[in-house]
């Protein structure tokens, strides 16, 4: 974690690992590419500068933030992040969703890989596991933060509302959750599924700090997490609603449901790759 980001790069890592993504899926034919491209840029700025972290990995993480991901079928953006910040090495993204290896379709613990502390993908739970988290840390007097990413086609899971009041009555302020908030989920946009109607209202109203920005904008995405963090310890949990675009990076993906788990055939991906350059080498 740096004190003031090279944004340059930060834009750099964020266009490599949408480089890794697109040639993942493509590799196994399986996964799920839209939601990771569009979080490429949250994932480096977390990583890359916001997180205090132990690329050392302990499961106990002590004295460190920590951070859960809620929308487990996002795997290959956080595999690919945390290769990158050197919690396992590059070249183990090749096994990405083979047999008998630790880099499954959602992320898992049994595999023991680094950086993973929580199976996830069962959509709505990751809020609560991060809650309890930080309960432990305001337990132990640990004063680092918990951060957890969940997607806007989750929102229309019960269980995140119940999570939501638990944090506001029991005022879990060293919690900061983001929301990919695209408005497309797998069977077609949010609003046609389930409207979510006004999500800030929402939250606001169930007692959360609430911030939004551009997840697709490093600039934006550094500012909003710094703000955030900034919000923490104030007797309020924080919530980002951050606007992106599904397969943010590659043009014939962004803005579509249509990718959210299908992978590129060889021509796409060739497409894919001739928008983002190489720029920290592929693995």
């Amino acid at each position: 974690m740096s004190t003031q980001p090279d944004l340059i790069q930060l834009k750099k890592l964020a266009t490599q690992i949408r480089r890794d993504i697109v040639r993942m899926v493509h590799a196994c034919q399986s996964g799920h590419p839209g939601g990771s491209l569009g979080c490429a840029d949250y994932f480096v700025a977390l990583y890359f500068h916001i997180l205090k972290h132990n690329s050392k990995f302990s499961m106990d993480g002590k004295g460190e933030d920590l951070f859960f991901l809620s929308n487990g079928h996002i795997s290959p953006v956080w595999y690919s992040t945390l290769a990158r910040a050197g919690y396992f090495e590059v070249k183990e993204l090749s096994s990405f969703r083979m047999l008998n290896t630790r880099l499954q379709g959602h992320p898992a613990t049994h595999e023991h890989l680094p950086g993973i502390r929580v199976a996830s993908g069962s959509l709505g739970q990751g809020l609560s596991v991060a809650l309890g988290a930080a309960q432990t840390k305001k337990l132990n007097k640990d004063n680092q933060l918990i951060f957890v990413l969940m997607g806007d086609g989750e929102q229309q899971e019960g269980q995140v509302w119940e999570a939501a009041m638990y944090a506001a009555h029991n005022k879990m302020d060293n919690v900061i959750a983001t929301i990919d908030y695209n408005g497309q989920q797998i069977d077609g946009p949010v609003d046609k599924v389930l409207s979510l109607l006004d999500l800030k209202a929402k939250w606001e109203a169930f007692g959360w700090i609430v911030n939004e920005f551009d997840g697709n904008k490093m600039e934006d995405v550094v500012k909003g997490l710094e703000l955030a963090k900034s919000q923490s310890g104030k007797g309020k949990p924080v919530m980002n609603l951050m606007k992106t675009a599904m397969g943010a990076g590659v043009d014939f993906m962004m803005g579509s449901h249509k990718w959210h788990g299908v992978a590129p055939n060889d021509d796409e991906l060739k497409s894919a790759l001739s928008q983002l350059e190489e720029t920290i080498g592929d693995y």
